[in-house]
Formats: structure tokens, C-alpha cells, sequence
């Protein structure tokens, strides 16, 4: 079986790339655990400072893969190795192509986020009859305006990264093809100072942020419970396998 994550090691900095472009980068059982594996890599290993995740190309991830129901989760990380992650030390997203769904869950997981000018971010999980659930809900409207976090979630259409710029969300633009080289330009910035006082720090912002994750876990539930049982849940995901348009009723 081929693998999914390919990685490079550049000094004190992981590069942790998701290689499944036939799919999107979608996260399957698969690929999540080879996600979680260079993830404790990171985690473990004293001489490595930082992080870098990044996909193809064409495309930084599709999220969830439909076809997996939900088999994506790892112990260490939750969702695709990464989404209910304790870390330690600074992970940058370097974004090409798209970042849709649990794809810009996954950037929004991370620290910092380095995209190319003709990426386009998004959350369409209403167009499917599903709602986000690896953390959007929540961590959206902390990281972005609540209105344009109101606007992504609920009209289901995808961003500029040139807005997600100005919105504060998106630290560094490149050119197309040129993320990940910014990612590493970023993180060897961050690997200049020194490594205690950057994982004290980032822990100290992580926690406090994350002061209301068990409320926002608990309201993401009601909503997917909600959705879940409905028939425009069926009716979705049905549409998006067979590619027509949803027949929706409200019901």
C-alpha cells in the first residue's frame, strides 16, 4: 500500500506533506494514522522545533473523506491525527490550491497559516446536508471575524486568500507554488529564539484559547445530532456521491 505523507526533515523543522491528490487529500483511515505518526514525531522528538503541514500542489486537503463514516479518528490526535491534539510546539499550514471543509479545519487546528495567492478556503458543509464537526464551529469564529466566520459556514461558498489575509487568519501570502518554502521561512524565524520559551509561550495562548473547546465540542454534537436525523442529511450526502444537486425540504 502507498503511502499517503511524505516528510522532510529541514534542521529543527518537521515538513509533514499529505500526498492523496487522486482523492483530494481527503483524510481515510489511512491516512490519518500516518498523519498521527509524523505528528508524535513531532511531538516527540527534543530536536524538533516546529512544524510544517502542507499537501500537493493542486490541493491542501479535502477534509473527510465520505467514504471512511467517520473512521479517522486516533488517540493522540482525534480527527485525522491532529484536531484534538495536545501540542507543544508551533505547526505552520502551508495551503495550496484548496483548504475546504475538514481541510480548513486542519489549518485552523494549526498555529499559523502561510497560503498561496490562488488558494480559496472554505467550509461547504451545508451544501452537503452536514454541518462542520471537526472543530469549524468554534474555532472559526475565534480565528476569523464572526461575521465572515457566519458567512463561510453558512452560505457554504469559499474565500480568497487575500481576504483571509486581511481578516487576520492568513500570515503570510506567496505566489503559487511558493507556501511551503514560506512556511519554512516562518518557522526558521520561530527556531531562531529559543525553543522553551516558544513552547511555554505557545502553551500559555493555546490554553487560554482553548478555554471554551469543551462547550464548543458539546454545541458541535447538538448540532451534528440535529443534522444527523434529518432527511436533507441523507438527501446530501446522496447528491454529493451520485454529483447532482441536492433536492433539499427542510425536514
Amino acid at each position: 500500500m502507498a503511502e499517503l505523507v511524505e516528510t522532510e526533515r529541514h534542521g529543527h523543522v518537521l515538513v509533514i506533506r499529505m500526498c492523496r491528490e487522486a482523492k483530494r487529500n481527503a483524510v481515510n483511515r489511512q491516512l490519518a494514522d500516518e498523519l498521527d505518526a509524523e505528528f508524535n514525531r513531532l511531538d516527540d522528538d527534543p530536536d524538533l522545533w516546529a512544524g510544517v503541514l502542507t499537501g500537493t500542489p493542486k490541493v491542501f486537503s479535502a477534509g473527510s473523506d465520505l467514504t471512511s463514516i467517520g473512521d479517522y479518528v486516533t488517540e493522540r490526535g482525534g480527527e485525522y491525527g491532529l484536531i484534538r491534539r495536545n501540542r507543544a510546539k508551533p505547526l505552520i499550514a502551508a495551503i495550496e490550491g484548496m483548504a475546504l471543509g475538514g481541510g480548513l479545519e486542519l489549518a485552523l487546528a494549526c498555529d499559523l497559516v502561510v497560503a498561496a495567492r490562488d488558494a480559496r478556503l472554505g467550509l461547504p458543509e451545508v451544501a452537503r446536508g452536514v454541518v462542520p464537526t471537526c472543530a469549524g464551529l468554534f474555532r472559526g469564529p475565534r480565528a476569523l471575524p464572526v461575521n465572515l466566520a457566519r458567512e463561510l459556514v453558512l452560505t457554504g461558498r469559499p474565500i480568497a486568500v487575500e481576504r483571509a489575509y486581511q481578516a487576520g487568519f492568513v500570515n503570510v501570502v506567496t505566489e503559487p507554488g511558493e507556501a511551503a518554502a514560506g512556511a519554512l521561512e516562518l518557522a526558521g524565524q520561530i527556531c531562531e529564539n529559543s525553543p522553551a520559551s516558544v513552547r511555554a509561550s505557545l502553551a500559555a495562548m493555546n490554553t487560554w484559547l482553548a478555554a471554551d473547546d469543551e462547550l464548543g465540542w458539546q454545541v458541535t454534537g447538538e448540532a451534528l445530532t440535529t443534522v444527523t436525523a434529518s432527511e436533507d442529511h441523507r438527501e446530501g450526502v446522496q447528491a454529493f456521491l451520485e454529483k447532482r444537486p441536492p433536492r433539499w425540504t427542510g425536514r
